[in-house]
């Protein structure tokens, strides 16, 4: 079996890479070449924490394996750990025999992010100029380096439920030579696209915040009960996700779909609209909406891409198994 530590992954997988890998699998899964397990995921009842499973396999790529791991919210004040961990375990479909143990973590932010960065390749106005952040931990930083290499961004606005997070989100601004300003959340009517990505069980993006045009990737719901737009905001967009069963029963569409705002076939796959089978983006007025739950296939694929990659530069540990 072949390792691939975390502390290896940074110099081996680039946002190209998990932006390439996501976008096929995306579209794999749409073709029904490729089909995710059902997520496991419960709160352990210790230190806060959210434990879980997310597998799946790739019948075109012949990739077969699991993602465990979860969030424990009190790691970075009391460990100076990330609050999200995780490990990806690949196997050979042919035996079942384990193949690789992958460092999970930076590879979750790196597909999450890519997840958002296809949706607004694939369904965000060409025109596109303000992106709006909400939120602005650890991950939002992610989201928004992939975001601005899809368009030609001029600014960036932000809201966090902590405002003194902001400067996360203000130093990649800045580091892209784009103005950054701090708004309210009716300041968003101003973005062509917003992201947010926050760990809420409340809304906080309302319908009237968003401005038609607008296409906005929420990136925080994959979990029963958790909410970052209203659900009337569905009712007005065209809804996209990445797999359609996981956005009614635990992604952002769950709300909507309970309340009868809309019904599960009113969600679209984004791999329909990469492979052409559904139009995605039909009017420059129409509101898109990609509800990112995060599926197991896109953390297999990245890890996949980070083995070979690892094995090529001699960097993989291999043992005995």
């Amino acid at each position: 079996m072949l390792i691939v530590p975390e502390r290896e992954i940074a110099d081996l997988m680039t946002r190209e890479a998990a932006f390439d890998a996501v976008e096929k699998v995306f579209a794999a899964m749409a073709a029904r070449d490729a089909y995710n397990f059902p997520v496991v995921r419960e709160a352990i009842g210790h230190e806060d924490a959210l434990y879980g499973f997310k597998g799946g396999f790739d019948q075109a790529g012949l990739t077969l394996g699991l993602k465990a791991g979860g969030y424990w919210p009190n790691n970075l004040e009391k460990r100076d750990l990330i609050n999200h961990q995780s490990t990806v375990f690949l196997f050979d479909p042919d035996t079942g025999k384990a193949k690789a143990m992958v460092g999970g973590n930076l590879l979750t932010a790196l597909r999450t992010a890519a997840a958002s960065s296809v949706s607004i390749k694939h369904l965000a106005r060409d025109d596109a100029k303000v992106i709006g952040m909400i939120g602005a931990g650890h991950q939002a930083t992610f989201q928004l380096r992939a975001a601005l290499e899809q368009r030609q961004f001029e600014k960036v606005i932000g809201w966090n439920y902590h405002p003194e997070m902001l400067p996360n989100i203000e130093k990649v601004a800045t580091e892209a030579g784009l103005p950054f300003e701090a708004v309210k959340l009716d300041g968003m009517k101003e973005a062509d696209v917003i992201i947010s990505i926050t760990s809420a069980f409340a809304p906080s993006l309302m319908a009237d915040h968003v401005a038609p045009g607008t296409h906005i990737a929420c990136m925080g719901t994959d979990t029963k009960g958790k909410q970052e737009v209203e659900s009337a905001l569905l009712a007005k967009a065209s809804v996209f996700t990445d797999e359609v069963a996981q956005s009614i029963s635990i992604g952002e569409a769950q709300h909507a779909v309970a309340e009868g705002l809309i019904k599960e076939s009113d969600v679209g796959e984004i791999g329909a609209v990469i492979n052409g089978t559904n139009p995605g983006r039909t009017s420059a007025d129409q509101i898109t909406l990609f509800d990112g739950t995060g599926v197991g296939l896109q953390d297999l694929a990245v890890a996949a891409a980070v083995v070979d990659l690892a094995v090529e530069k001699g960097i993989a540990i291999e043992v005995d198994f």
